[in-house]
């Protein structure tokens, strides 16, 4: 994606000073306040209030019977911020924590209140970063100011009921309602009605949406011109990199911003969802953000279908992955045909023929659900990254609940299908802590003494850890 988003580290300071002049004349020639001082009154439930300077002359805020360009309510500021805040997140390129935005909360939400009112809000750039994916490919995300996450969130919370009227359910990706399991069930149970699946992931996504046809969606849905104002700037807002230089950008929502999710389930859902139902009538699908899965009754339809799609994709800007679009046949006990490609990734899980004993006691092929290899790779990896060597100084006791509410993430998402994968996984975090155990007690001679020791734990304290319920101990 050429321009960026969650979670950007830059140096550009764009924070207006207080006394720099707001008056009309700036960009979209809309009217600036003059002065923003002080102070959103925050009551302690949680609830807006006015403050007592509000109409007070030099009190930097508006006098009361004043208007401003565009009504938005104090509360509204507020929950957004509490939404922020929950989903906790890093500093963008002001180096602004959400730590930092607390210690003078009241005067800066009132400031982005007012800034969002008057029309003179406008986005510093998104800070860029790079992670790196489990297939070895990076993931660029851009990571937004706090307060440009706040300001997303009061648009986001004003438009998100309206689409969510249009958009189609078996779209699951960031969904107020859904879930990555409710995809993962509907697909299982959709292989093995129909056998032939065609798997889809779009390239760079996130990065080359279109801006014009996103426009062209928005204004169909969104009424309130300074909604529209806003998403535009944030659409066109650049990146900044990890040298400090800035990238502009015409193309693509940076991935990681608030509103970037619902307005690419939006973009989707005019390129794909609607058009396949109309144009494809009776295919069957699941759409998490840009992973995609469609249900053939032949290979000869979902080769159809694939090319179909193709130009589609590619009339609308964007280019489906040559290597991890494919087609699949679902082999079982029921379909038993042989084909090259009897396996695809979906949100972490890997579908493929199992062998599998049923209620009945009879071991049979059904084409099931389990945790892909890239996924437990990066578990394993991730296990390897806590500090084993600093844990040296301590009692488990002081670092087991870090461990349990990862662990246990781990375990809820991924035992949907039956914890025995996952737990097999899990085992991984087992044998480090036999390694820091080894390394802690001077009197363990041996890794296989301190798996011992480890597995004892696990007898006495089953519900310590998530994957430990129910689960035999590693060695004798």
């Amino acid at each position: 994606m050429r321009t960026c988003r969650p979670d950007v580290k830059g140096e550009a300071q764009v924070e207006i000073p207080r006394g720099e002049s707001t008056d009309a004349g700036h960009r979209d020639g809309l009217a600036r306040s003059s002065v923003e001082t002080p102070v959103m009154g925050v009551e302690r439930r949680g609830q807006v209030i006015p403050s007592d300077l509000d109409g007070q002359p030099n009190s930097g805020r508006s006098r009361q019977g004043q208007a401003k360009p565009f009504t938005i309510p104090k509360a509204l500021v507020y929950q957004a911020y509490k939404r922020v805040r929950a989903n906790k997140g890093s500093a963008g390129v002001d180096h602004q924590s959400l730590e930092d935005f607390d210690g003078d909360l009241s005067n800066n939400l009132y400031k982005l209140w007012n800034r969002l009112s008057s029309g003179s809000y406008h986005p510093p750039p998104v800070l860029r970063v790079e992670i790196e994916k489990a297939d070895g490919a990076t993931r660029r995300l851009g990571i937004p100011t706090v307060a440009d996450r706040i300001a997303q969130m009061v648009v986001k919370l004003l438009i998100e009921p309206e689409l969510e009227q249009h958009f189609h359910p078996d779209s699951y990706g960031y969904r107020p309602g859904k879930s990555a399991h409710d995809a993962l069930n509907q697909t299982q149970a959709r292989c093995w009605k129909k056998a032939w699946v065609l798997d889809m992931d779009i390239q760079g996504f996130f990065d080359n949406i279109d801006h014009n046809l996103l426009m062209k969606a928005v204004d169909r849905h969104v009424t309130e011109d300074w909604q529209k104002l806003y998403i535009r700037r944030w659409l066109s807002a650049p990146v900044q990199l990890a040298d400090g230089s800035v990238e502009e950008r015409d193309r693509g929502t940076p991935q990681g911003g608030v509103i970037s999710p619902l307005l690419a389930n939006l973009f989707l859902h005019y390129v794909f969802d609607r058009w396949v139902e109309k144009r494809w009538g009776g295919i069957q699908f699941e759409r998490y953000a840009d992973d995609i899965v469609c249900h053939c009754s032949s290979e000869r339809e979902a080769q159809a279908l694939k090319s179909v799609l193709e130009a589609r994709f590619t009339a609308c800007g964007l280019t489906l992955h040559p290597r991890k679009t494919k087609i699949v046949y679902c082999k079982s006990e029921y379909n038993r045909r042989d084909y090259p490609e009897i396996a695809f990734d979906f949100l972490g899980h890997t579908f493929r023929p199992r062998l599998i004993r049923n209620r009945l006691g009879q071991k049979k092929v059904y084409f099931t659900a389990a945790i892909s290899q890239s996924a437990a790779k990066e578990i394993r990896k991730q296990i390897n990254e806590w500090p084993w060597k600093w844990w040296r100084q301590k009692e488990l006791g002081q670092f087991a609940r870090f461990c349990q509410s990862r662990l246990r993430g781990w375990m809820q998402y991924y035992s949907l299908f039956g914890r025995s994968y996952i737990r097999n996984v899990l085992f991984h975090f087992d044998l480090r802590l036999s390694r820091w155990a080894l390394g802690k007690y001077r009197k363990l001679r041996g890794l296989l003494q301190a798996a011992r020791r480890v597995n004892g734990l696990r007898r006495r304290r089953p519900d310590l850890f998530a994957h430990w319920a129910g689960s035999r101990a590693m060695v004798g």
